[in-house]
């Protein structure tokens, strides 16, 4: 059986396809196009944010238990069997709490900020492939749109902090322009790696190079490259250790102190949203996307995407937050040489192995 096969039957191993193909000719006999293309992109869209919104609940009380576990408490137990309902109460409660916005604040862009943020985090999703054609976007340069997208996120939370008339969730929303913008810089030289190994930027092309042996394994530069990719990540979804933009202890809680309600909510969702994506990314990177024996492919990219959450809520509940000082230290001094030199390490590697199959 080949690795990239699916032994079950095509119902099982893309149902989404099935029901996407059986959908459009209903419509396609009923109306004209586009708009049962239309229709189509609209119940794709709409069932993703479904799932991602169910998947966020998931992380948070998945983090919630597994962070109390590492601290020797209890975590939520109460709504529910092992507190399994508290998003759900979480999510109910923001839903009927007052909506504010501070008197000098600039409206518009106060409540424009979180759709700012939230809208990039979804869209990704949309060009993350889940198994062979699984996906609503495939685009022959993937992973540089993915990148591209996930950049606008600095914008919203900058945004967010210099509209909210707060001088402390400026300040926060400051130090994710300057966060960002660092980490950005490794994070994509990083992913470039798995790129110059599949000899493409399509994120099913680079899935499909990894039939063999998966990226993470290739020495000597796969380990490095991986490491240096999930630690930018960390600092582009400003999660612990990296999470200097809120720094509770610091200033209040960054640039979301002032958000109530559902526009908070909205911000939360995008963090949790980022930092699954960051996982499915790695996963479709380095650790072979969907690609996986037995299962179909879709439950192996979300095994793998969850597999490198639970990763960071480890390395949250671990590790101090750094410095400022010492954050912007590793972004430019450690962190992006590593990076540029495994790149180079890379570009060597690929031509002498092409050099030698010639």
């Amino acid at each position: 059986m080949s690795f990239l096969s699916c032994p079950f039957p095509a119902l099982v191993c893309n149902p989404f396809g099935l029901a996407r193909d059986g959908i459009y000719g209903l419509l396609a006999a009923i109306v004209p196009e586009p708009l049962p293309t239309v229709a189509l992109t609209v119940l794709g869209i709409a069932m993703l944010i479904a799932i991602i919104a169910l998947t966020v609940m998931s992380q948070v009380w998945v983090e919630r238990r597994a962070v109390a576990f590492l601290q020797e408490r209890l975590g939520p137990n109460r709504v529910g069997p092992a507190g399994v309902l508290q998003s759900v109460a979480d999510v109910l409660k923001l839903l009927l709490k007052e909506d504010l916005i501070p008197f000098k604040a600039d409206r518009a862009t106060f409540v424009v900020a979180p759709l700012v943020v939230l809208v990039p985090s979804l869209s990704v999703w949309s060009l993350i492939p889940w198994g062979p054609g699984l996906a609503i976007a495939d685009v022959n340069v993937g992973i540089l749109l993915v990148l591209a997208i996930g950049s606008f996120t600095t914008l919203g939370i900058l945004a967010a902090g210099w509209a909210s008339a707060n001088k402390y969730s400026l300040l926060g929303g400051m130090r994710v322009a300057a966060q960002l913008i660092s980490y950005e810089v490794p994070l994509v030289v990083s992913a470039l790696v798995p790129v110059l190994w599949a000899g493409t930027a399509s994120l099913q092309g680079i899935i499909e190079s990894q039939a063999t042996v998966w990226n993470v394994f290739v020495l000597p530069v796969g380990p490095i490259a991986f490491l240096v990719f999930l630690i930018a990540g960390i600092a582009e979804v400003n999660r612990s250790p990296f999470d200097l933009p809120e720094a509770e202890s610091e200033i209040v809680a960054g640039f979301h102190t002032e958000y109530s309600g559902m526009r908070f909510a909205l911000f939360f969702l995008a963090e949790y949203s980022n930092s699954l994506a960051i996982g499915a990314l790695a996963a479709v990177l380095f650790l072979g996307g969907w690609q996986g024996p037995i299962l179909p492919p879709y439950v192996w990219l979300f095994f793998k995407a969850y597999a490198v959450f639970l990763i960071l809520v480890w390395i949250r509940g671990t590790l101090p937050r750094l410095r400022y000082d010492q954050l912007m230290h590793f972004g430019w001094k450690v962190a992006l040489p590593i990076s540029l030199v495994t790149l180079g390490a890379t570009a060597v590697l690929v031509s002498a192995v092409q050099g030698t199959a010639a």
